[in-house]
């Protein structure tokens, strides 16, 4: 027995002998975990939904100090993630914002007819996405605005119709905040506006 060894053994049997106890310590990762809502199932389980996904479970998600990360694959339709998210976090209102590839329409608001004249751009990098998220009728609402670039390195922007995935990844900052926040239409321009309530 070495004097290491031996000094260990004696500080535990003094240590017993003072009444002291010891815990097993449990990696968090191998404490049980609730089973995910059906809700949560769309967001967590990456794997099962998208192929492009490793091999070993990989979550779509983390959380950080000031709300989550967002990692997508290809193939995922990113506005479809974020509301899964949102449902399945509970999350009253946030800040988004984003980088990398993309198939996109963007669509430009037209005031006279009250809609969006809708543009796709395939294979393009989101140098920059911004927006919001809130809620509607009980629902995930997202609006976000993005600047995307071609092989050619001419850009385009706009307001966000839809977003999948393209080659790569699509990383997702989100910023929460406490307040539960609605977006409704606004009537005398037709269009969605986030609404703010005062909290004082």
């Amino acid at each position: 027995m070495t004097l290491r060894t031996t000094f260990r053994a004696r500080l535990a049997f003094a240590m017993l002998a003072a009444g002291a106890t010891f815990a097993t310590v449990v990696p968090a990762s191998a404490t049980a975990q609730p089973a995910p809502s059906a809700e949560c199932k769309a967001a967590l389980d990456a794997r099962a939904q998208n192929p492009n996904y490793p091999r070993d479970s990989v979550p779509r998600y983390i959380k950080t100090p000031t709300g989550y990360l967002l990692v997508l694959r290809m193939g995922d339709n990113v506005f479809e993630q974020i509301e899964a998210f949102a449902i399945c976090e509970k999350v009253p209102s946030a800040s988004l914002s984003a980088i990398g590839f993309a198939n996109v329409t963007f669509g430009f608001w037209d005031a006279g007819k009250k809609q969006f004249n809708p543009r796709t751009f395939r294979n393009v990098e989101m140098a920059s996405i911004v927006g919001s998220l809130a809620w509607k009728e009980g629902k995930p609402s997202i609006h976000a605005h993005g600047v995307a670039g071609d092989s050619s390195f001419d850009t385009y922007g706009g307001h966000i119709l839809s977003m999948e995935v393209g080659t790569g990844s699509l990383e997702v900052t989100v910023t929460a905040y406490p307040q539960q926040l609605e977006r409704g239409i606004d009537p005398k321009i037709g269009a969605n506006v986030l609404g703010l309530r005062d909290s004082h």
